[in-house]
C-alpha cells in the first residue's frame, strides 16, 4: 500500500514563515512537519510514499531525496501551479494502482492508521474519511425562535460539537476518475461527487491524535507542545 502526502500548498495563512520555506518543511521540534508525517506513516507499516509537491518543491526534494535515510521509498508527483487538494492528488494518478492512503501535509497525526485501513477494507468502502470530534463554545448568546419570530429560549455561550474532516483518507484508485486533470479541485468536491454517484463513503472517528497546523496561532501551539515533549525526554 502507498501513502500519498499532499505537500504542494502555498501556506498563505502562515506567511511570512512560508515565503522562503514550504509549509510542510516548517520546523516542529527537532525536524520538519513533513518528516513527522512520514515517521507516522512508516510506524503504521506503510513504507511506499508519494509526495505531491509544487511550491518551493526543491527544498522538499533535496531534504528527503528517495526516502532511504528514513527507511521509506519516496516518489514525487509534481504540479506546476496550485491545484487545491484533489487537484494535487490527481498528479499522483500514474503512481497508484491499488487502495491507498491520502494525507494532507499540514497536520500531525498520532492515531492507529492500520485500524482505519482495516475498517475500510472490511466495509468495502470507496472512501473512508478520518473525522475528529471537535467541540467549541459560541461566544455569543444564541436565541431560539419559533416560526412566527417569538423568542422561545436564550442559550448563553453554548458549547457545540461536530465531527470535522482532518485530512486523512483511505481511498480506492477509481477515485481519480472523479477528479479533472490540471485544474484546481477540492476534496470536498470529490466527496460530494462520490456521494451523488452512491459510492460507499464511510468515516473513522478519532478522539485525539490530531494537531492542525493551519495558521500562525495553531503552529505556535503545536510548536510549544513539541518543545514541552522534548523537555521531558
Amino acid at each position: 500500500m502507498k501513502a500519498v502526502i499532499l505537500a504542494g500548498g502555498l501556506g498563505t495563512r502562515l506567511q511570512p514563515y512560508t515565503t522562503f520555506l514550504p509549509k510542510p518543511m516548517l520546523p516542529l521540534g527537532e525536524k520538519p512537519l513533513l518528516e513527522h508525517l512520514i515517521d507516522w506513516v512508516r510506524s503504521n507499516k506503510i513504507t511506499d510514499i508519494v509526495l505531491c509537491v509544487s511550491y518551493l518543491r526543491k527544498t522538499i526534494e533535496d531534504y528527503f531525496e528517495d526516502g532511504s535515510r528514513l527507511g521509506v521509498k519516496i516518489e514525487y508527483a509534481v504540479a506546476n501551479r496550485p491545484l487545491a487538494t484533489a487537484g494535487q492528488l490527481k498528479t499522483a494518478e500514474s503512481l497508484i494502482d491499488d487502495t491507498f492512503v491520502c494525507i494532507y501535509g499540514d497536520s500531525i497525526f498520532n492515531f492507529n492508521l492500520r485500524k482505519m485501513v482495516n475498517q475500510h477494507k472490511a466495509k468495502k468502502s470507496f472512501i473512508t474519511m478520518s473525522l475528529h470530534q471537535y467541540k467549541t463554545t459560541i461566544k455569543y448568546g444564541v436565541i431560539e425562535t419559533s416560526k412566527s419570530g417569538r423568542v422561545t429560549a436564550w442559550n448563553e455561550k453554548p458549547e457545540i460539537s461536530a465531527n470535522i474532516n482532518i485530512g486523512c483518507y483511505v481511498m480506492e484508485p477509481q477515485v481519480f476518475g472523479l477528479i479533472p486533470s490540471n485544474v484546481p479541485y477540492g476534496m470536498d468536491d470529490v466527496i460530494k461527487k462520490a456521494l451523488a454517484k452512491k459510492k460507499e463513503v464511510n468515516s473513522f472517528i478519532i478522539k485525539n491524535g490530531f494537531i492542525d497546523i493551519g495558521d500562525k496561532a495553531s503552529y505556535k501551539k503545536a510548536y510549544q507542545e513539541f518543545r514541552e515533549k522534548l523537555g521531558k525526554i
